[in-house]
């Protein structure tokens, strides 16, 4: 009867839930976006509070690490975590992480924040063992629930997590031995710009195929063949040569390239056709920070004195990943708590404020006589975005799944 069961579960993609006292351990992406949304506006607050002159801490790790260590390893990595333990069964067919064992890997996210947040009090060393444990048994334990539901297809998601992994424990030793951001932030933000090409690439078609379906249109996306691959590995070869020699020619010429791909790409997702629907337009319009944060990042070697490569890279940290995980974790949260996936005002709110921010933090190093306003607007955009998203998601994401 179990095998029964199971098999049931594999052909519908759908799996059981065990039943769970407390909904907010029901599911990966309930504690996970919910911790995610806090943290980033916290981490916003004393950020601005940091560069102000409001307090201090982190002193002996340096603000400007724990600020991309905490946006990177944090934040994102609370994000990533709620999306694939809420995928991954749906993959398998296996049940969810749930009740104990799910609390126990959030609270091991959540030592890591807390670590950060003491590193004047428990020295730095102690802080990188607690955080560096986290995204390594991240990754284990997708990679157990991947192999355990012999789902060999989606394996390849695994190698992204691992080797945001590897960029936290060489992000630390770098803070710790040379004081100075090198390869680990490179590999970290490559990593997740690469997940975004993989996920991003799958979800973004697939939803507007079925919207598009549902309108009576006669329009689809390009269905998912040789040029997406060509595109991803061309864009992976450009990121890890971009990893190794940031400031070469040839890297500049190679994300070009992945910025004409990538681009090209996005146009064959029928995009222009849901501009009307906020919801699914923002999955486009989240992804095309990709080719713009390549192309800004090529500008910015070619001719750094005109475009500083810190403004570049925002283009792919607060644009592409600021705004695709908020469009993952609105459309996640309705979804999955059997609300109807539709755009309301707030939500509409929720993705001006994050598009205000990001492009307000590109824009910041290209006008120096107003630098510091443009992070101003950037980082009240931020709070808005979070805020709204805590005030009116948050509710959805502590209570029973609704039956209307």
């Amino acid at each position: 009867m179990r095998n029964l069961v199971v098999m049931s579960q594999r052909a519908s993609g759908i799996p059981r839930l065990r039943p769970e006292a407390i909904p907010l351990l029901s599911y990966g992406f309930r504690p996970f976006f919910l911790g995610a949304a806090l943290w980033a506006f916290v981490a916003m607050i004393l950020w601005i509070g940091l560069l102000s002159g409001s307090w201090t801490f982190a002193t002996g790790y340096g603000v400007i690490a724990w600020h991309a260590h905490e946006f990177l390893f944090g934040y994102i990595a609370a994000v990533m975590t709620g999306f694939l333990l809420t995928a991954i069964p749906n993959w398998t067919g296996r049940f969810p992480l749930q009740g104990k064992p799910l609390l126990a890997l959030f609270l091991l996210w959540l030592a890591g924040r807390t670590a950060m947040l003491l590193t004047d009090r428990i020295g730095t060393g102690a802080a990188t063992i607690v955080d560096c444990a986290y995204l390594v048994t991240l990754t284990l334990v997708i990679t157990r629930e991947i192999v355990a539901g012999r789902n060999w297809r989606n394996l390849p998601v695994v190698i992204p997590v691992a080797l945001t992994a590897l960029a936290n424990i060489a992000f630390q030793v770098e803070v710790l031995i040379y004081a100075h951001l090198a390869y680990g932030l490179r590999l970290a933000v490559a990593a997740i710009v690469g997940l975004i090409m993989v996920i991003g690439g799958r979800i973004t078609p697939s939803f507007t195929n079925n919207w598009l379906t549902r309108q009576g249109s006669k329009k689809r996306p390009a269905s998912l063949d040789r040029f997406d691959i060509g595109s991803i590995a061309l864009a992976a070869l450009a990121l890890i040569v971009w990893i190794v020699a940031p400031n070469w020619r040839g890297t500049a010429a190679l994300l070009l390239l992945m910025t004409i791909v990538q681009a090209a790409r996005l146009s064959r997702w029928a995009g222009a056709s849901t501009w009307h629907e906020p919801i699914l337009f923002i999955l486009h319009v989240g992804y095309a920070f990709v080719p713009l944060g390549a192309l800004m990042l090529s500008l910015s070697i070619l001719w750094p004195a005109m475009l500083p490569a810190s403004g570049a890279l925002h283009a792919w940290t607060t644009g592409a990943m600021g705004t695709m995980t908020l469009a993952v974790m609105t459309r996640a949260t309705l979804g999955h708590t059997g609300r109807e996936v539709a755009s309301t005002p707030a939500t509409m709110l929720i993705y001006g404020a994050i598009l205000v921010a990001s492009l307000a933090r590109i824009a910041a190093p290209l006008l120096p006589t107003i630098y510091y306003q443009a992070l101003l607007v950037a980082g009240i955009g931020w709070l808005l975005a979070f805020g709204i998203f805590l005030g009116v998601y948050g509710p959805m994401l502590v209570a029973a799944k609704s039956t209307g």
